[in-house]
């Protein structure tokens, strides 16, 4: 504990964001530098508890309290080897993870919660700024192959845990470049490319091999690839969008796109490629409602802003949650409902123009014969002109034709792939980390199980060797 008056001292801090006005006119982040003093005194807050939550609230069981300790003792390089004993990619984490490690701090009982996140990304950023991160190379070498199938944070945290092994690892993605959701499905005023492309430059000089444009099952057999490599590991993400009800009238007009394909679009853009214009989706102009008020919802927000959406509404179908979290997308603007119901899209000339819809209440729990239901409050029924619809309701799982098919893998009741303790799927020899088999869910939990089936491949490998 730095300084055990810290958090009577100091009160909560984060460095300041370019103006509104200003930051929707490009995509660069939003956050501005901070003098490292400031965050010394955020560091001082943590009250190192006698069995620190914020352990328990991050699931990769980041170190926490020992490098809120080091900054506040002006150790930086400290603080890096501790933040990287537990976390592959905290430049990463620190920009797009939700934090919720502050929810449970246990200063936020009656103060606010220590700035953990704030504080890791100034932590990795300076290390990267003093040149302190290098390659880890391994002392030995197995000579075991393995492939990984994805380079999302799941696949690349799996993929550099085992080259730091010793073992020869080859990551197959099937887009023409890495970084999987982080790559295309972040805007870049939340992550910058960069942050991807040094990690990867990284992994690169300790040995991992890429290829890109490279889909497995079809650009490459499941059979080569078995006969190859001596382990699989799968970390293809969880890829199927959740659509409208097939009941839905109007689903079909134009202007109705999912969430995803509207965000690789720009990111795709921001890297200089050019779409072609009976492709384009943008919001430049357009009345915009969004369907989802999560991470997703948020992402698209931002983006319409930047592309000068005439207004966006953004709809949730649950209700306003009690603890209500507001990212720098909805300082921006924008209008947002909750308990919202879409009924039907009207359209003219094929593309949607209106939206009809109607509030909803959830009932009491014990009143919906164990599961979630609602009902439709009379009275609420609106309609509201719309030219562009992003769907951001959410994921399925993981695309089942294609490649878990032909690798023969089972799925389980949530519609993820089974796997065992040891992350290996019914398929001997081919493991399974991050989205595919948990569903859609943080980064930190996408790290944690590449991280995971990493170790237990190495376990695995190590086992055949002997």
């Amino acid at each position: 504990m730095g300084k055990p008056t810290g958090f009577l001292e100091y009160e909560r801090s984060l460095p300041p964001k370019r103006p509104v006005i200003e930051r929707i006119k490009d995509y660069r982040e939003i956050d501005l530098p901070w003098e490292v003093e400031r965050f010394r005194d955020q560091g001082a807050r943590c009250m190192d508890c006698g069995i620190p939550t914020c352990h328990q609230g991050c699931p990769l069981g980041n170190l926490i309290p020992d490098w809120n300790d080091l900054i506040f003792r002006g150790d930086w390089a400290g603080a890096l080897r501790e933040l990287h004993r537990t976390n592959n990619f905290p430049d990463v984490t620190g920009r797009v993870c939700p934090a919720p490690c502050e929810t449970v701090c246990i200063l936020g009982i009656n103060e606010p919660p220590v700035a953990i996140k704030a504080i890791e990304k100034a932590i990795i950023d300076r290390a990267w700024q003093e040149g302190w991160v290098r390659p880890q190379l391994p002392v030995r070498q197995t000579w075991k192959r393995v492939a990984v199938i994805g380079s999302g944070p799941a696949g690349l945290a799996g993929a550099q845990q085992l080259a730091r092994k010793g073992h020869q690892v080859t990551v197959f993605e099937k887009a023409d470049r890495l970084g999987g959701l982080l790559r295309y499905g972040i805007p870049d005023f939340k992550m910058e490319r960069v942050i991807i492309d040094r990690r990867v430059e990284q992994m690169g000089e300790e040995g991992v091999v890429f290829h890109t444009d490279t889909e497995v099952g079809k650009d490459i057999s499941v059979e080569e690839l078995r006969t190859n490599f001596d382990a699989i590991l799968l970390a293809g993400g969880a890829e199927d969008a959740r659509p409208l009800a097939p009941d839905l009238e109007g689903r079909d007009l134009g202007g109705i796109h999912f969430a995803m394909e509207y965000l690789t679009q720009q990111n795709r853009r921001g890297a200089g490629d050019s779409l072609p214009p009976e492709d384009d989706i943008l919001a430049t102009g357009k009345r915009v409602v969004i369907l989802g008020g999560g991470d997703t919802g948020a992402d698209c927000l931002g983006t319409c802003h930047r592309q000068g959406a005439a207004e966006v509404h953004q709809f949730e179908i649950l209700p306003k949650p009690e603890v209500l979290r507001s990212g720098a997308s909805h300082e921006e603007g924008g209008i947002r409902r909750w308990s919202v119901l879409s009924k039907v899209f009207h359209g003219e000339n094929g593309m949607v123009r209106e939206l009809s819809g109607v509030e909803v209440e959830w009932l009491p729990p014990g009143e919906g014969n164990g599961r979630p239901m609602m009902r439709e409050v009379s009275g609420t029924e609106f309609t509201q002109p719309v030219d562009l619809v992003l769907l951001a309701m959410g994921f399925l799982g993981p695309v089942r034709a294609g490649l878990p098919d032909q690798m023969g893998v089972e799925f389980n009741e949530r519609h993820a792939i089974k796997r065992d303790a040891g992350y290996m799927t019914t398929v001997p020899g081919v493991f399974v980390a991050g989205d595919m088999t948990r569903g859609a869910s943080l980064v930190v939990w996408a790290i944690w199980e590449g991280r995971e089936a990493a170790r237990c491949i190495d376990e695995y490998l190590s086992r055949q060797a002997d």
